[in-house]
Formats: structure tokens, sequence, C-alpha cells
């Protein structure tokens, strides 16, 4: 992209369409699988006839490689298995618990950016990510609980951090040489075939939703992934993985402020103070010099 600046202010919409998520899973009558099916699955649906309709994305999508396919496939498997890792964990311990510790992935993708792609980042920048991280954690601090059961839910939404990590770098890598509606589809569409499987072996219900929540499905496929999470699989083509990856960080922000709005949460003391930290962890981060990568 010829203006970073536009990449950014492109970023930071993709940022708070994505804290839409939250809203819409708390608004959704649904067990945690199924919003995720419905959301992939018709987030999928809605991209379909973009390359159907298109004859240069359907050219394209016949000369996509066995491996570019294998990839896709691995990317969608990652990304349903974020969902089911993070909304199992949430059965275990606290949503604050639990997302402060999602938020780790910046620093997954950090090292993993040094080690896969060679990425340099000046000390500021990591100072920044660390800063960043610490206003998440301030924000969910009061709801860390410590027990066993506790702890289990604490080590899934781990695990859920290094999944969706892995799926950025995965689509950092597919998205340099396949455009973005062909990826977004075999990634959407894999990862919606993989919740549908475990939430049919979870016998869970695919029908009888009341209009709000089958309202929600549709909003978090728009809204949340459309204009959120395809936003950020069509920077990767310019951004790295950690760029977006801190970014995210934002979403806490966003999800506080929307909450404050839609739900009538109130924004503790506690939080206000998280989120300003967020702010300048994030500007500390985003403002330093790119440097080159080691070759």
């Amino acid at each position: 992209m010829k203006s970073p600046i536009l990449s950014y202010y492109i970023l930071f919409f993709g940022v708070f369409a994505l804290s839409t998520s939250a809203i819409f899973v708390k608004l959704a009558d649904a067990p945690a699988a199924i919003i995720a099916f419905y959301r992939l699955l018709f987030a999928a649906l809605i991209l379909l006839p973009l390359l159907l309709f298109n004859k240069n994305k359907r050219s394209e999508l016949k000369s996509v490689t066995r491996r570019q396919w294998v990839f896709g496939f691995i990317s969608g498997l990652f990304l349903a298995a974020h969902y089911v890792l993070w909304f199992e964990s949430l059965q275990y311990t606290s949503v604050a618990s639990s997302t402060v510790i999602v938020t780790l992935q910046p620093l997954f993708s950090m090292v993993g950016g040094y080690f896969l792609f060679k990425e340099r980042f000046t000390k500021g920048a990591v100072i920044g990510c660390l800063i960043a991280i610490s206003g998440s954690i301030v924000i969910g601090w009061q709801d860390f609980q410590i027990s066993e059961e506790a702890l289990y839910g604490d080590i899934l939404a781990f695990i859920a951090a290094g999944i969706i990590t892995a799926y950025f770098f995965i689509s950092q890598h597919v998205r340099k040489n396949v455009s973005l509606i062909p990826y977004s589809v075999i990634s959407y569409g894999s990862s919606a075939c993989f919740l549908g499987i475990f939430a049919y072996m979870q016998q869970e219900s695919f029908i009888h939703y009341s209009t709000q929540t089958w309202l929600c499905f549709i909003g978090l496929a728009f809204v949340a992934t459309i204009l959120g999470q395809t936003i950020f699989n069509w920077l990767l083509k310019w951004m790295s993985a950690t760029v977006i990856s801190m970014s995210i960080l934002g979403e806490t922000i966003g999800t506080c402020i929307l909450a404050y709005f839609i739900l009538n949460e109130t924004i503790s003391l506690q939080q206000g103070l998280g989120i300003t930290v967020i702010f300048i962890g994030l500007a500390l981060f985003l403002v330093q010099p790119k440097l080159p990568n080691n070759n």
C-alpha cells in the first residue's frame, strides 16, 4: 500500500469492527460453538458471490496450488481451534482472565516473527508492546481467579493465544501469493466446516434460535468478521502479523466503550486506567520506525 497512514486508518477501523464481537456474543442466546460456526459460515457465504461472479477471482481460485489449499485449510483449522479453546476456557475461568491471557498473542507474534520472517523491532516497540499488554492486564486483574479449575481455563486461553498467532502467520505467508477473497473464502469456509463438525459432536442444535440471536450471527459475520477479521487478512499483504496482533489489543478499548453505550455497563476507574495504558503502549509501538528484516 502506497500510503502507510491510510493503512493505519483502515487497521483502526478493523479493530473497532472487531470490538463489536463481544457485544454480539453477549446478546446471542446460543452455545459458543454454534455462534462461532454461524459467524464464519455466514462470512464465507457473504464473500462467495464476490468470488463466483468475478472472472478474475474464479481464474485465480483455479490457479491456487495444492500447497496453498493446504495452508488455507490449516489456517481454517487453527481459527476454529482458537474459537473452541477460547470459548471452552470461558467455562472454567472468568471472561476477563481469559481475554487478558488471549491478548498475550503479540508476544507470540514477536518471537514467531523474528524466527520465521526475520522481523526486527526497536527497543521502543518492544517496550510499547509490554506496556499495552500490561494495560490489558490492569483491566482484567480484579477478576483473576486462583483455583485448579480457573488454572485449567487459563491454560486453554494461553493455547488459544498461540493458535491465533499461528493463524495470522499462515495468513501472512499465503496472502503474499493469494488475493483476499479466495483466501478468505477458503479459510472461513474450512473453519466453518470444522466448527460444524465439532458442534454436531457436541450435539448442539443448529436451529430454533430467536430472531435476535440470528441477527447477532449476521452481525458477527458482516461487522466483526468481514469488516474486522477480513480487513486484517487484507492488510497482511503489507503489514506484519505482529503489528496487527498489537493493534488488536485496542479491541479491549472498543469493547468497553460499546458495552457502556449498548449494554449499560459502567467503565470503572481501573478499566479507565487500563484503557489509557493500552493507548500509550499502542502509540509507542506504532510510531517506532520499522527496521529492515534480517537476511
